[in-house]
């Protein structure tokens, strides 16, 4: 078998990415973005309509607490694309590639959709190419202390992990969108 493990591991979310994933949110709308399909719903908001007040960092900011209420609140597209573009992604790739540091209050939300799905690609391929840095003997290395309770796991396990993660968030967003047009469906 010439196949190695790590093109296996790229290959696996690259190919639910490029046939699946991102040719369903091509063309989201900034109203699809910021839909909240439910009362109470988290997403994304101008600094100060949320939970840190005007002035104290990035202009956009995502509704957050710790710990979550009970039952956590619905999410909008715009948040839920926020949870994979930071806690996904971005906070990964600074941990153990080498991007800048950032977490959820110092990132720059995006105000629109466009903006959103252009730091989504950003952050995937960054990812992408940091897994490919690894090559099949990074795989089996630790993860390290970046990873908490698995800092012992292989990164292997860390870039499977990621590949559900990306999978099931962006599943959710897949349905989200499908769901915008019949909330928004004029009486006939």
């Amino acid at each position: 078998m010439t196949d190695t493990w790590n093109p296996l591991l790229r290959d696996q979310i690259a190919w639910h990415w490029d046939n699946q994933l991102r040719p369903r949110i091509s063309g989201l709308t900034d109203d699809e973005y910021f839909w909240e399909p439910a009362p109470g719903c988290w997403s994304v908001r101008p600094r100060g309509a949320g939970a840190l007040p005007e002035g104290a960092g990035p202009a956009m900011t995502i509704d957050f607490a710790m710990p979550p209420p009970d039952p956590a609140p619905v999410t909008t597209i715009a948040w839920r694309l926020a949870h994979v573009i930071v806690g996904v992604l971005a906070m990964r790739s600074a941990a153990h590639f080498g991007r800048p540091p950032t977490d959820y209050q110092a990132f720059e939300f995006a105000a629109t959709a466009d903006e959103a799905l252009a730091q989504l690609d950003a952050e995937y391929a960054t990812w992408l190419a940091g897994i490919e840095s690894l090559g099949d003997t990074g795989l089996t290395r630790p993860c390290g202390e970046a990873e908490g309770p698995y800092a012992e796991r292989p990164m292997a396990a860390l870039v499977l992990h990621i590949n559900r993660e990306l999978i099931h968030h962006l599943s959710e967003v897949c349905l989200l969108r499908d769901l915008y047009p019949h909330a928004h469906r004029e009486a006939s």
